[in-house]
């Protein structure tokens, strides 16, 4: 409850109930930004190229690789927000957040939350499995091997749903939170909230 306090000419003045002030902090330090953008880049150059600039698309697919082992690297070495330190815990609150979700029940992550690091991991995953069955697909000894082919193909379609879904996820939790998530992986800097 708020309590009234007298102002020089003896008028009770109120308090604010709930003052939340709002800064930005450093989140998603610039390599880690920079490695976003090219991975997003590569995977779109990858998703249209292939059997018409066959070059082209080989080269972007052997980038991706050196793409996701810097970001293996990074995963260790990286700032707070790059590490992987968190996964585990958040992978595992992953099913119940999704689920809160269904209510409108967000929570407050200055990092990765439990969706988009389940989100991570699933589009790391995707890329290494695509990118290394792509890579094998040229190689004498697995060319024309189908199931080789076949995997490819497969999880290739799956970063591209991976892709969608993360798109349209971080639009809904922009939404759903009030905050521009695109240009914090722009920026580095995330808007985080606390009472005064």
């Amino acid at each position: 409850m708020d309590e009234a306090v007298p102002d020089a000419r003896g008028e009770p003045i109120r308090a604010p109930a709930d003052k939340t002030v709002s800064r930005t902090v450093d989140v998603w330090d610039l390599p880690l930004r920079l490695w976003h953008w090219a991975l997003a880049a590569s995977v779109l150059i990858a998703w249209f190229t292939p059997a018409v600039y066959d070059g082209l698309h080989r080269i972007v697919g052997y980038g991706v690789i050196g793409l996701l082992a810097f970001r293996l690297i990074w995963g260790f070495l990286g700032s707070r927000y790059s590490r992987f330190r968190m996964v585990g815990v958040r992978l595992r609150a992953a099913p119940r957040y999704l689920w809160n979700l269904r209510r409108g029940i967000t929570g407050r992550y200055i990092g990765l939350n439990p969706a988009g690091t389940l989100m991570l991991v699933a589009l790391l995953v995707s890329l290494a499995v695509s990118s290394i069955t792509g890579a094998l697909s040229v190689t004498v000894t697995f060319f024309g091997v189908r199931w080789i082919e076949d995997t490819h193909a497969y999880a290739s379609d799956a970063v591209i749903v991976l892709v969608v879904l993360h798109v349209v996820g971080v639009v809904l939790m922009g939404v759903l939170q009030r905050e521009n998530l695109i240009r914090a992986m722009f920026t580095g800097r995330k808007r985080i909230r606390h009472r005064s």
